[in-house]
Formats: structure tokens, sequence, C-alpha cells
């Protein structure tokens, strides 16, 4: 039975259903090149001794391993770009610091040869030690360059043997450098431990955790995984906000990420035309332990400071995302001579969180964020609750109040005349 664990703001399932459903009109940054390079997949095989155990279908785990990787090898799309790591495969000693070392390329990341890949699988039998961060590092390494997709795909019976290289802060480091590489794990058998472990490796970069106990559920998980990093994906241009809105970085319309620490504050501009509509969203992915009770706020403001809409979502620990949007229309300028160039006003953008953790928890790297933003045509009819300024909330308030003063009258006469009629009877 396979189960499956997201990260919902990558994080970036979220984001990119987002980016399609509410954002058609744009999916990537104006600015980001359009040719598509191939997609590239590292899978990382444990090959440590615990890998002997007999009890997958009957099979050793080992032998499980082998017979799924060649036929995730015989499925692979051509266009992919795969590679193999090995982790606990060339050394049976005692010796920690030789045995935490013990990762290395099997298979370069490139052009696919399916005999060569099987027999290099074939070769390899449970030996040593479980290095899973060196191996997850070796493996960023092995993916280096280009704007593809890039996906680890890492196949282990057990946690990480190898501490303090910690291979959850590992993943965290690897998703701070803003390369867009999402690192999938699957657990062989796992104990609660390992579960965890890979969770929350999984969770770093928005990637999936599978739990594996038989052979034909591990074939295929993993060819899902290979065929997922060939289908055409938006990939997050990154960016840095800033302390206040002067020196902001200026953003198009397109998706992009960032990091921002607990109850942090940071800024970014958009420029908006008269007769154009901003929308835009966000999400704060919680890829650690965090305290319960937490918010996030998106508000969007004049150069000045003064507050023009915002959004906001809280939570309670129940999700590991955490999302909000807005929408902001700026009317046509009536009387414009057709020959002038409008002029854009520069909307700045806040994102804030109230999240907090134990005193345990690192809060290096900040947590991810991704932020939509489109620039679409405004609305047409005043109809439009957006044309009304529904997200600043005055509209909304005044319709409440007279429906309240209505209801209030109602009711008050309704009672007045069952008493009425009470009295008389």
């Amino acid at each position: 039975m396979i189960t499956r664990k997201r990260l919902a703001v990558g994080a970036c399932g979220l984001l990119a259903a987002l980016a399609v459903g509410l954002f058609p009109a744009s999916a990537t940054a104006a600015d980001e090149p359009t040719a598509k390079e191939p997609p590239k997949v590292d899978l990382v095989l444990d090959v440590s001794g615990s890998m002997r155990a007999n009890d997958i279908d009957g099979q050793t785990r080992m032998a499980a391993a082998k017979q799924a990787f060649n036929e995730v090898i015989d499925a692979v799309p051509a266009e992919v770009r795969l590679g193999i790591r090995t982790l606990g495969a060339d050394y049976p000693g005692d010796d920690r610091a030789t045995g935490c070392k013990d990762t290395k390329q099997l298979y370069a990341v490139g052009p696919l040869d399916r005999t060569e890949a099987k027999t290099a699988v074939a070769t390899l039998a449970p030996t040593g030690w479980t290095p899973i961060g060196p191996a997850l590092l070796g493996a960023a390494q092995d993916l280096e360059g280009g704007n593809g997709s890039k996906r680890i795909v890492l196949i282990t019976d057990g946690e990480d043997t190898c501490a303090p290289l910690d291979p959850c802060e590992v993943a965290r480091d690897i998703a701070a450098k803003g390369i867009h590489l999402v690192i999938d794990t699957l657990g062989l058998v796992p104990d609660a431990k390992t579960r965890a472990q890979l969770t929350c490796i999984a969770e770093a970069t928005g990637g999936t955790y599978t739990s594996v106990q038989h052979k034909a559920d591990l074939s295929k998980r993993v060819k899902q995984l290979v065929d997922r990093a060939a289908d055409p994906v938006v990939n997050p241009v990154a960016t840095e906000g800033a302390k206040q809105c002067e020196g902001a970085p200026p953003l198009k319309a397109g998706l992009y990420s960032d990091r921002e620490t607990f109850g942090e504050h940071r800024w970014y501009r958009v420029d908006v035309l008269p007769g154009q509509e901003l929308r835009a969203s966000v999400s704060i992915g919680a890829d650690r332990a965090v305290n319960n009770d937490y918010g996030v706020l998106l508000r969007a403001t004049t150069v000045h400071g003064r507050e023009i809409v915002r959004g906001s979502e809280a939570g309670d620990g129940r999700t590991d995302v955490l999302s909000t949007g807005l929408r902001y229309p700026k009317a046509e300028i009536d009387g414009l001579d057709s020959d002038a160039k409008p002029v854009p006003e520069t909307v700045c953008l806040q994102v804030s969180n109230s999240f907090s953790a134990p005193a345990s928890v690192k809060t290096t790297p900040g947590m991810p964020v991704e932020l939509t933003i489109d620039l679409v045509d405004g609305p047409d009819e005043a109809s439009d609750v957006a044309a009304f300024g529904l997200g600043r909330g005055w509209w909304l308030l005044a319709v409440l109040a007279l429906a309240g003063l209505l209801a209030g009258l109602v009711w008050g006469w309704i009672s007045r005349w069952r008493i009425s009629v009470w009295r008389t009877n």
C-alpha cells in the first residue's frame, strides 16, 4: 500500500494549481527563457547492509529494488536525463568516518543507455552504512546546471546513520538555494523514525513521501515520479524581498520563490497600469515543526504607506501550507489623450507571517515562500465586486450594516405583533 504526503506552498502543487486556475493569463515571468531544457532525474539507492532483509514479497529489499530499477530504466521517457547514485555500496567496515563518505555516482546524469544502466545496477550488493545526507549533497551536484526540471528520488529502508549531518537540514539547504530541485522519498518497509525523517526531507523541497511494502508498488511509484519530471512545469523565479518598499525588487507577472524567517516582513513592488487588475497570492510552507496558531498576511499599499487591500489566513497546525491572496483593480483614466502614455501606479506588496517554533528548531534557512503575480484587464462594469473595492472591506461592511438594520427592524416588528396577539388571546 502506498501512502503519500505532499507539501502543499512548494508549496509547489498548490501554487501550480493557482497559476493555472486562478491566474490563467500568465504562468511564467516575462523575462524567463522560453526554450525548455530536458528534465533531469537522479535515482539515489540505499545499498547498506540492512537491504539484505528478506521481507518484500519473498525477496530481499535489494532484489526488489533492482527489479524495480530495471523496469523503470525500460520505461524512462526519451527526453529525461537519468542518473543513478548509491549510498553504502562500497565500504563494509566499522569506521564511521569512512562509512559516512560512502556515496558515489553509479551512472552519470545524461542521455540513457539502458543496457549500460542495467549492468551497473546488477553489480550492486548490500554492504555498508546509510549516509543519506552526503548522498543528497552528491545528488544535488549531479544535477547542477540548466533551468529544466530537476528531481531526486531517494529509495532507502532506514534512517541516516551519519548524523550530525542531518539529511532534513541538508534538504532545506538545497531548497534555500532556489534551484527548484524536488526530492521525493520512498521508504522500504519503514519504521516510525524512518518515516518521520523521509517525510521531513520530502516536505523541505515540496516533494512526496511514499511507504512501500511490495515490489510492484516500488516500481509503479518510481515510474510515476520519473514521468512527473518529464511533464511541463512552471519553475518559480528566485527573488529576494526587501525589508521595506523602497528598494524592493520589481516584479512582473509570473511565479516567484523566496525564503522568509519566523515573524519576518518582506516587500516587493508591482507596476499596475490604469485599466489593469493586480491579482496576487502567496503561500508559505511550514517545512519544519512550528507552534500552533499562526498566520500569513499579504498586503498591498501605496508607496506612501496607505493600505489599498489585504488578504490574510490563519492556521492551527493542521496544514503544512498557508495561502492567501488579493485583487486590486486600477480604474481607467477618463479623458486621457489617446496619444498619451499611461503612467503606472507602483503597488507595494508586503508578505508577513506569524509563525513561531520551539527553541530546538532551527530558524535558518527561512521557510519557503511562493508568490504569484498576475496583471489582467480590469472589470468593465461596476457590478464586478472588485470594482467596488470589496477586498478593502468598506463596501462589504456597509452591506452587512444595512442588512443587519433591516433584519433588526423586521424582527422587532414581528416580536411586537406576536406579543400583541398573545395579550389579545
